[in-house]
């Protein structure tokens, strides 16, 4: 009788939650939004049944499963959206690691992951109890684990693709800014340069220069469209390069001397990068030397002597 006592809990808990996902739909104990109750007097014209709107006539070629499942999962990703304290900094990250997603999708990827995660675990755990039996407190921390492991594990792949965008950003910024200020010398106007580089660059920075051109294009000041590009972008070279252009613009400086020095600039952080990430790779080098070669390199000179003295004795 023990063995079935997981899946009742299981089951039992299964059958609880969703009894009270439906209590709390019901239309008495759903709360009334501000819209809703002013929908009435501010609406023009008569309003129509919602089985009549473009969402359910869109969802009707689908299957019922999805149909019923449609409604738990966009409160789901409601609930994900609203009660997130981090809203702002992930919509920055998505923004820096030039992801075309909103932040629905992506609490709808982390809760996937999460699922996916849950599902994993599960399995592992019902492989391992065919073999032995398992407690159940210590088979759903695994399960409860593996679904915080793959919700955390999306974050972690969003950083990894901002680092390493940044990274090919300042790969190609230094080449950039010499033949931006190669153009700007040569007579060219700064929007004039910014045009003819994104015609000639490839890469993750001639995307955003694109997209700067065509902010200023449909009637942004340059000054405005870059500062979106360095808040897009998020690197302290690219907010340094649009400050020094802001400030030789309203200035008078000539421009072309201001970007020779910003990209001497990148480079010398490249530099500096590149020597503290040399001096971390020193550090690490001494693990194996301290622990591995140094102690072997003792046994060697010392067990011959301790032979040697035995042999006389």
């Amino acid at each position: 009788m023990n063995s079935y006592l997981p899946w009742a809990v299981l089951c039992g808990s299964g059958l609880g939650l969703g009894l009270w996902i439906v209590i709390l739909r019901l239309p008495a104990w759903r709360p009334m939004s501000f819209a809703d109750r002013v929908a009435s007097h501010i609406r023009v014209g008569v309003r129509s049944s919602r089985m009549l709107e473009d969402s359910w006539q869109k969802d009707s070629g689908k299957s019922a499963v999805w149909q019923l499942a449609r409604p738990l999962l966009e409160q789901l990703k409601r609930l994900t959206t609203v009660h997130s304290p981090t809203s702002a900094t992930v919509k920055r990250r998505l923004r820096a690691a030039g992801l075309q997603l909103s932040l629905v999708d992506y609490r709808s990827q982390e809760l996937l992951c999460a699922f996916v995660g849950v599902v994993s675990g599960a399995a592992l755990m019902i492989a391992l109890s065919l073999r032995q039996p398992l407690s159940f407190v210590f088979a759903l921390i695994v399960v409860i684990g593996c679904g915080l492991l793959g919700y955390f594990l999306r974050g972690w792949w969003l950083g990894e693709q901002v680092r390493k965008r940044a990274r090919r950003i300042l790969t190609q910024f230094p080449t950039v800014a010499e033949v931006l200020a190669l153009t700007v010398g040569a007579g060219e106007s700064t929007t004039g340069a910014i045009e003819r580089i994104s015609r000639i660059c490839h890469g993750e920075i001639g995307d955003e220069l694109t997209q700067t051109l065509n902010d200023i294009h449909a009637g942004t000041s340059m000054v405005v469209a870059l500062s979106n590009m360095s808040d897009r972008i998020q690197i302290g070279a690219m907010t340094r390069f649009v400050d020094a252009i802001t400030v030789a613009t309203e200035r008078g400086t000539p421009l072309g001397q201001v970007l020779r020095d910003q990209a001497q600039d990148v480079r010398d952080a490249s530099k500096r990068e590149l020597m503290e990430i040399a001096g971390k790779r020193e550090i690490s080098m001494l693990v194996p030397i301290v622990f591995g070669v140094l102690p072997l390199t003792i046994v060697f000179a010392i067990f011959p002597g301790l032979a040697l003295l035995e042999m006389s004795y």
